[in-house]
């Protein structure tokens, strides 16, 4: 746009100039061309006194005639003389009119100089005020989108959130009239219990009123031998009470139990009542067998600080990397959509076998507490779980509408949780092969850890989600400053472990809910949004990669970095895992390449 200005002006000016030239060019010559033929004739005059003065001498001997003809070419020539100096004069005041004219126009010139200078200059300020106006719509344009971003963002927490309380109050109206249904019928029932039971007390009192009269009447037709020493008169008072008054302490013990009784509902009703409510039997304990494991406390764990084996794992990306819970396994996960297995023998990964059957790229890892299966999360939208002794493919499971990015075992190991691109998290029930529950976290999930009846995720809008299981709802969240990208607990699942893309990694104590350590080092960078990290076997070490090709290690109980691991990647870390015997560390890069670390 300014080269179109700048070559319009110039364009202009050149025009006013070659009109100019044509308009005074006009006049210009004529005057030259006059000012040439008065020079032509005053050279031939020249040429003329010159010959007449040279012919003077000659002309004393000349005639008379001579002389007359001579005087009339004198006369002319004086006469021409006269006029060709007045044409001379007026030339040369021609000339200075045309000199001042000349003048004026170059000083006009000179003034449309400076007035371009000056256009010029304020061209090229004007210009300069353009870029700055246009990088800063371009800054309130991104900052405008941000906030179009944010306000959808919120927008669609503020639907789910929405949604959520309206399934929330329907369920609460649901449960709140079938409380009020139970508790009329058991009311009833109690009061039909209660009623049979006072019949019967009634017709068992009647009974034995019947009898005890009986026996009075019929103790009263018998004579009865007397002692003199016996009080008769108090003998007769007792024998004359009414029969009624007999009665009334029989009627009282009988229907005192009968109110005792009718406080017990039935035992069916109560056990119906506690299947309503999710009332769990005394013996719904967990007995997993994460729980009956032998506590890890006796693992020696050694810092890595060799590469023991560097080999190509993967035709591509390598995006995910476990070891199984007896350390002889480990498990990677790559773009070319396999699951490979390899054993680490003598410090070498031997290959063992590859899980195929995903679609698309493999995007995170579990191995149950036994071992026995393998749970991958893929980019096809679904996750698999195969079974490790004959690398068969057991269970698919879809329903997301985007990439599942983690899915992990629950301690139970007959449910997983998947977490997926579209922003939703869903239980899944292995025994039936369905979704047994699918919440909307309103942002996508990058990662995922469990513990009994708690699931926490981490994601992309900054949070670390907690869910409980039963009640499908967040009991809080936890906002860190970068996208989160890695979940990790504790051995004793009283802290977690996360990175963020702001390269920091932070443990947080479940308990308090507080921040207890904020780790980062010069050059550690996170690399991708799905870069994992995590705790050695005995939470006294971290570890994670960095976008630079290093592995670097942390001291937990110092805060400090402990080991850096600089060489043998050439490209960013996407995965680290440390193995449960606390010998190994195996890191995977985004090109295709895993190094096995041990400190031998």
């Amino acid at each position: 746009m300014a080269d179109r200005r700048g070559d319009t002006w110039k364009r202009h000016i050149s025009e006013q100039l070659r009109m100019r030239d044509r308009v005074q060019r006009q006049a210009f010559e004529e005057i030259i061309s006059q000012y040439n033929r008065l020079l032509e004739k005053s050279d031939m005059q020249a040429v003329l006194s010159e010959r007449y003065q040279s012919d003077g001498p000659r002309g004393s001997q000349l005639s008379a005639a001579d002389g007359g003809m001579r005087g009339d070419i004198q006369q002319e020539m004086s006469q021409m003389r006269i006029k060709h100096q007045e044409e001379l004069t007026e030339l040369h005041k021609k000339r200075g009119e045309l000199a001042q004219n000349v003048i004026e126009l170059n000083n006009q010139i000179q003034l449309k100089d400076k007035e371009i200078q000056r256009n010029e200059a304020k061209i090229s300020e004007y210009q300069t005020q353009i870029a700055t106006l246009e990088g800063d719509c371009r800054k309130l344009n991104t900052f405008l989108q941000d906030l179009e971003r944010a306000n959808q963002m919120l927008k669609d927490e503020y639907d789910a959130l929405q949604i959520t309380f309206s399934a929330l109050e329907e369920k609460l109206r649901r449960t709140t009239e079938d409380n009020q249904e139970l508790v009329s019928r058991w009311m009833a029932e109690k009061a039909q219990e209660a009623n049979r039971l006072n019949a019967e007390n009634e017709k068992d009192c009647r009974r034995r009123q019947a009898k005890l009269q009986k026996e009075l009447a019929d103790a009263a037709k018998e004579p009865l031998p007397l002692d003199p020493d016996d009080d008769i008169e108090v003998l007769a008072e007792d024998g004359g009470k009414g029969p009624g008054e007999a009665s009334s302490p029989s009627r009282s013990l009988s229907r005192t139990p009968s109110k005792r009784i009718s406080q017990v509902p039935p035992g069916g009703l109560l056990d119906s009542i506690g299947n309503i409510f999710g009332r769990r039997p005394g013996n719904s304990l967990s007995t997993s067998p994460e729980n009956t494991e032998a506590p890890m406390g006796g693992v020696e764990v050694r810092v890595p600080s060799t590469a023991l084996h560097v080999f190509e794992a993967h035709d591509g990306e390598v995006n995910a990397v476990r070891f199984s819970p007896g350390s002889r396994l480990l498990a990677t996960g790559g773009m070319d959509r396999r699951v490979k297995l390899w054993e680490v023998v003598s410090g070498h990964c031997e290959p063992k076998g590859a899980l195929t059957g995903s679609n698309a790229g493999i995007t995170s890892i579990e191995f149950d507490s036994a071992g026995s299966f393998l749970l991958a999360a893929s980019n096809d939208f679904a996750s698999r779980i195969w079974t490790v002794d004959d690398f068969r493919l057991r269970h698919t499971l879809t329903g997301h509408s985007g990439k599942v990015l983690a899915a992990r075992f629950l301690l139970d190991n007959t449910r997983i949780v998947s977490g997926s691109y579209d922003r939703t998290l869903k239980l899944w029930d292995l025994r039936s092969k369905v979704c047994m529950k699918t919440v909307f976290a309103g942002s996508s999930c990058n990662d995922i850890v469990c513990t009994e009846q708690c699931v926490m995720s981490g994601h992309f809008d900054k949070k670390v989600r907690f869910w409980d299981i039963r009640a499908e709802s967040i009991v809080r969240e936890l906002e860190l400053q970068g996208r989160v990208t890695s979940l990790d607990l504790s051995q004793e699942r009283t802290e977690l472990l996360t990175c963020s893309r702001d390269d920091l990694l932070k443990i947080i104590d479940l308990r308090t809910n507080t921040v207890r350590h904020t780790f980062s080092a010069p050059g550690f960078k996170c690399g991708a949004d799905w870069t994992r990290v995590c705790f050695s076997p005995d939470s006294n070490y971290v570890v994670g990669g960095s976008a630079d090709g290093g592995v670097y290690v942390w001291n937990v109980l110092t805060g400090k970095l402990e080991r850096l691991l600089d060489k043998h990647h050439s490209s960013a870390i996407n995965a680290v895992s440390w193995s449960p015997s606390g010998a190994f560390v195996l890191s995977v890069e985004k090109g295709s390449k895993a190094v096995l670390w041990s400190d031998l």
